[in-house]
């Protein structure tokens, strides 16, 4: 989506952002090779974040363009102390779409040649029930090849009916899921899970064999069948926007786990890449202030 960052009535800042967008422009920051899958309009507007996906290093051929729509859009507001409130304009988004355009079939025939894809409880959130169940075939058919899906499902209920609709296309997800990379605070409102290991113990049981419970400033939980382990945050100061902080840990998370590394050590660098991405307005950072991360295969 168009996002729009700052506060009334000074200047306010035009960039673009989106849970899973933010996800794949880290990934790609980070060498990972990666393709996002949307819709877009064929505004000007889109063109212009169609190319700046690109510059980013993220593939754009399955970017569908729908004619005569225009993109989602959201603005941004922040308090004293970086947390921040969202105010969207995306009922009409071609993004909702995605599995009427005609184009959809060939990008989805092509799904299993990848090696993981990753998906939010807000993609899920945008789709009506049959388009869900569309999604869910594909990921079964992309596992079968063997394919890792990565799930964050980032519950935002303004997005959902009620609760339980939430909750059984949550359910739905995880018995398609292999890394999920939940926020307990998220769980908590859904599942009344009592904490991040009642948490890990419920998606372990929906056959999620790797959990990753972010809980901010108390670091996360990291949940493999042997046992769980916690892995602290860096002491950090005041953020100045938490928007895109849990998507940021998503890509260094996945970035480090796809090139061999450890849970614990991907879940670090998860951490440091977070703790920069708090201290900037907006989704996502300057290219500059991207920390050096430490992952398997970087030279050096």
């Amino acid at each position: 989506m168009l996002e729009l960052s700052g506060d009334l009535p000074q200047p306010m800042r035009l960039s673009y952002g989106g849970d899973t967008l933010n996800t794949a422009i880290y990934l790609a920051r980070l060498g990972v090779q990666t393709d996002y899958i949307t819709a877009l309009g064929d505004d000007p507007y889109s063109d212009w974040m169609r190319a700046q996906w690109q510059s980013e290093g993220v593939g754009v051929e399955h970017v569908i363009r729908a004619q005569g729509r225009l993109p989602g859009f959201y603005a941004i507001r922040t308090d004293d102390h970086g947390e921040r409130q969202f105010h969207y304009w995306r009922d009409q988004a071609p993004a909702r779409n995605l599995f009427d355009f005609p184009e959809c079939d060939a990008v989805m025939a092509q799904i299993d040649r990848y090696d993981c894809l990753y998906f939010s409880g807000i993609t899920l959130s945008i789709y009506s029930v049959a388009h869900r169940a569309k999604l869910f075939e594909v990921l079964e058919t992309a596992r079968k090849s063997g394919c890792l899906i990565a799930f964050d499902s980032n519950y935002r209920a303004r997005g959902w009916p009620d609760p339980r609709t939430a909750r059984v296309a949550f359910n739905e997800a995880l018995r398609r899921t292999d890394i999920a990379l939940p926020t307990l605070t998220d769980e908590q409102a859904l599942f009344e899970d009592a904490d991040a290991a009642a948490c890990a113990r419920r998606l372990h049981a929906a056959g999620v064999s790797e959990v990753i419970v972010k809980m901010d400033a108390a670091g996360c939980l990291v949940s493999l069948t042997e046992g769980d382990v916690l892995a602290p945050t860096a002491k950090i100061k005041t953020p100045v926007d938490t928007t895109g902080a849990g998507d940021s840990f998503n890509a260094a998370y996945l970035a480090a786990r796809l090139r061999g590394a450890s849970a614990i050590a991907a879940a670090e660098q998860a951490h440091r890449l977070a703790a920069e991405v708090i201290m900037h307005p907006g989704a996502i950072i300057p290219l500059a202030a991207m920390p050096a991360l430490t992952l398997p295969g970087d030279p050096g």
